[in-house]
This record gives C-alpha cells, structure tokens and sequence, in this order.
C-alpha cells in the first residue's frame, strides 16, 4: 500500500481541489502582506485554501478507451478472413454457393482498406452491421443448415433447408447493399458540396 501513496500524493498536488486551493491560499498571502489579515494571517490562508478546495469543480474520470472504428475494422478484417477460410470447407448447392460468393465479394468490398474503408469506418452503425453480419450471422445461417441438412436426409419429402439458406442469405446481400448504397450516397453528397462551395466562392 505504501507504493501508492507516492502517485496519489502526485495526484492530489495536480488536482483541481489543490490547484484552486492554493489560488485561494494566494490571495489569503497577498491580503497578508498588505497588512489586512493582521495576526490570524495563518487562519485566513488556511480558511482561503479550504473554501477554494471546496468550490473546485469535481475531477472527471476518464473515459474509457475503447477502439476506434478503424481499430474496429481491422479486427473484424481478420475475423473476416477466418470467415472465408471456414467458407471454403463447407459443401452447398449451387444456388446457395451462388448467393454466398455475391455476399462475400462485396463484404469483401466494403472492408478492402482504402477510402471506402475511411468512409465506412466514420459510420459506427455501418461497422456493427458488417461485424454482426460477419461474425454471427453469416456463420450461423451456414452452420443451420449444415445441421438441418443431415436431418433431412433422415425425414425425407420436408423442406429442403438450401431454400432457407438462399432467403437468408438474400436478406444478408440487401442489408450489405443498403450499406454500400448509404455510404455512396454519402460521397455523393460531398460531392455536390464541394461543388456548391466552389460555385459560391466564385
């Protein structure tokens, strides 16, 4: 316990409560100079110090320090990639497959770094829908279906599970679109202001 103290004492000399004390304790000198605070000179210092203490504004913690999106998408890049190489061992129809490689190609897209990295990641709602897409849903409607597969052949003449895994990852493909489209949108919007700045300025 006697290691803290050191830093706790650097603490506190650095603190509000002691920075705006001590500007207290200041002026409790200067009137003790000027001969105001006459013999209690000690009491008004001491008095001065402590009412500034008190007024001090609170010390704010800080915030907890959290990846920034960039950080954020080269995790989920690697996440990515380990996503693909899952991918590749696992057997589906044709028009699954299909569907599947449409989805990654443009996953694949929006995560390449470049500027279309740069846009996405000022866009905190974008990174989690690529993130829960990646990394929950994408998975989960594959593995589904591997399950259900091996049911099916056991309980002939139900639904083929492939139908299922072609709607949802239809659904997937229109969510990712829907991302792609907001973001171009985005620049396209930069894009006629900077021409409406340029019009103006002239």
């Amino acid at each position: 316990m006697a290691t803290n103290r050191p830093g706790k004492l650097l603490g506190y000399l650095e603190s509000r409560k002691n920075l705006t004390g001590s500007a207290g304790g200041i002026v409790g000198l200067a009137l003790t100079f000027t001969g105001v605070a006459g013999p209690y000179w000690p009491v008004v210092v001491a008095g001065l110090y402590g009412a500034g203490a008190l007024l001090a504004p609170p010390e704010r913690p800080p915030l907890p320090d959290f990846p920034d999106p960039s950080a954020q998408l080269d995790e989920l890049r690697g996440d990515f990639a380990k996503l693909r190489a899952y991918l590749t061992d696992i057997e589906l129809p044709p028009a699954a497959a299909g569907r599947l490689t449409e989805l990654t190609d443009l996953l694949a897209a929006l995560l390449d770094p470049g500027w279309v990295a740069e846009v996405l990641a000022q866009d905190p709602e974008g990174v989690h829908a690529l993130s829960r897409a990646v990394r929950q849903d994408i998975p989960e409607a594959v593995d589904t279906f591997v399950r259900t597969r091996w049911w099916t052949r056991l309980t002939p003449g139900t639904e083929p599970p492939e139908r299922h895994l072609e709607r949802q990852l239809g659904v997937l493909h229109g969510e990712a679109q829907t991302l792609a489209t907001s973001l171009h949108e985005l620049e396209a919007r930069r894009q006629e202001s900077h021409t409406r700045y340029l019009e103006d300025r002239s």
